[in-house]
């Protein structure tokens, strides 16, 4: 078998042209999520697999700079046919030498893959080990939308259909906005409620450039909820690939006491559907009661999706005193944040 090269890609169509083909690929791969971290100042590389001059397999990487320790990550990637042992190992030999050219203490990774007995015991024999904490969300909750309306509908818990159907006799309207000015009553929001539920917002900067970019694209709609003048729920939802993703949401404290958030995420279904996608991911749930997420987990189960569970972040071990500062603060994190 011929040899695999690896080389950075720079055509911006080349990249989405491979992604396009592979249905596992979403968002946090996508040509637009890189150009986001490149606007906030963050490095990146767009690495292409090749063999025979074909592209076979695709990795965006980012570097961050924390200060408990800089390192690097791979979102929901890549890209590649994880069976191949040639491109595999291309793909272990690119993460190190971009990690030692940018001093990198570690390398932390969340593929795409199904965490199953191969899964764990691919990534154990490369040399990683289980992160301390997720990069991004693991135990995921997503929807087939391929069948009808009335299908889907029926498929929902009793009262999810009916908080769709009373949203909708409240006669609360739904809008979709691709204008990220937008985003400042969603960051607001989020403020707000992050100190009620006690987690940490993102920044606005972070909310607003990334809102920009995939709505620019027609690949994000900020959905809104209003009974009359009032704001009751938001929704940042991302529309990539082959799925629609329940990115971020928000909602104000009059919200809660109508089901807007219920009717926001029928319409983004509706919408992914006239857009010919298969999936609505309604991201991250929790399976611990004691979770500060378990509530949302049991609205978003209420669509009738099915739970697919991706093999939980993975680090490779650059620079180990280093590495043990970093898992050292990141483990006292996680046992604060009870998750």
């Amino acid at each position: 078998m011929a040899e695999v090269i690896t080389k950075e890609i720079d055509n911006k169509k080349d990249w989405e042209d491979f992604l396009s083909k592979h249905d596992e690929a979403n968002f946090l791969q996508s040509w637009y999520w890189g150009q986001f971290h490149e606007n906030l100042g963050q490095k990146i590389v767009r690495s292409g697999f090749y063999r025979n001059n074909k592209l076979e397999g695709a990795m965006l990487s980012i570097i961050e700079e924390a200060k408990r320790a800089k390192h690097l990550i791979v979102p929901a990637g890549p890209i590649i046919d994880w069976k191949d042992k040639d491109i595999v190992s291309a793909f272990v030999k690119e993460l190190k030498k971009i990690a030692y050219l940018n001093d990198c203490a570690f390398v932390r990774v969340r593929p795409q893959l199904i965490s199953d007995d191969f899964s764990k015991k691919l990534f154990k024999d490369l040399g990683f080990s289980d992160a301390p904490m997720h990069l991004h969300a693991q135990l995921t909750n997503q929807l087939d939308i391929t069948k009808p309306e009335e299908e889907i509908l029926a498929n929902m818990r009793k009262n999810t259909r009916h908080e769709i159907r009373k949203a909708e006799k409240e006669k609360i309207k739904i809008t979709a906005s691709k204008d990220p000015k937008d985003i400042r009553k969603f960051y607001n929001l989020q403020v707000e409620t992050s100190v009620r539920q006690k987690f940490v917002p993102f920044p606005y900067e972070y909310l607003s450039e990334q809102f920009r970019i995939f709505a620019e694209n027609n690949l994000a709609f900020l959905y809104n909820a209003y009974l009359g003048k009032k704001l009751l729920s938001q929704a940042f939802i991302i529309f990539y690939g082959t799925e629609a993703v329940y990115h971020y949401g928000t909602g104000t404290l009059e919200g809660r006491n109508h089901p807007g958030a219920y009717l926001i995420q029928w319409e983004a279904i509706r919408e992914a559907k006239k857009r010919e996608l298969r999936r609505y991911n309604l991201w991250g749930v929790a399976n611990d009661p004691k979770h500060r997420f378990y509530g949302l987990s049991i609205f978003k189960r209420g669509f009738g999706g099915e739970d697919v569970d991706y093999l939980e972040a993975q680090d490779l071990v650059i620079n180990y005193p280093r590495y043990l500062i970093n898992l050292t603060i990141e483990k006292l994190r996680k046992l604060r944040r009870r998750v």
